[in-house]
């Protein structure tokens, strides 16, 4: 997992690292973002952050052999990833209502800001998606005994990983992107 991890972390920090190059050399850079996309933002940001909580959780009940607890802390951890991901979704429709579109700016600015704030927040919501799965599978086969509490752990690292990801990319790309 932790190969894994690093791997991951270097493909966020070279995407991450190539969004801040553009939007540093982009002079002209539209600020898509209002109040209401902040405030959604920082919705999803406390959800994560709780997820985080109740992902430790899991693992704490897991080490001390407690199935049923620590399957309902994975539980709750799945629906705020769940939240996560349709408040996700919510922003997106929302700027695609107002004419988003990875190649298209509907303030006439540079059509990059869109492709970048897809591409970036998309791979994130697959890795919160991916990471929902994953926990739903840990958590139904480590309740029935086929998997131990180092899977829980595991799981919980990937999980803990795209939360922190999260933390990049939510200043980077809507922060900083605010009207």
């Amino acid at each position: 997992m932790w190969l894994f991890i690093a791997s991951d972390a270097v493909t966020f920090g070279a995407i991450l690292y190539a969004y801040a190059f553009v939007r540093i050399a982009t002079g002209n850079w539209t600020r898509p973002f209002e109040v209401s996309s902040i405030v959604n933002g920082i919705v999803m940001t406390t959800v994560l952050l709780v997820s985080s909580v109740t992902m430790l959780a899991a693992f704490d009940a897991a080490k001390q052999n407690q199935r049923s607890q620590s399957f309902i802390w994975l539980g709750v951890t799945m629906m705020l990833g769940i939240v996560f991901a349709a408040l996700h979704i919510r922003e997106w429709i929302k700027l695609i209502d107002e004419g988003w579109r990875l190649f298209q700016n509907p303030t006439g600015g540079p059509v990059v800001v869109g492709s970048t704030f897809f591409c970036i927040t998309g791979l994130h919501l697959m890795h919160i998606i991916a990471g929902v799965f994953a926990i739903a599978v840990v958590a139904i086969k480590y309740r029935r005994g086929s998997l131990n509490a180092g899977h829980v752990e595991s799981v919980g690292l990937y999980w803990h990983f795209v939360d922190l990801v999260w933390m990049f990319v939510f200043p980077l790309v809507y922060l900083m992107n605010a009207k």
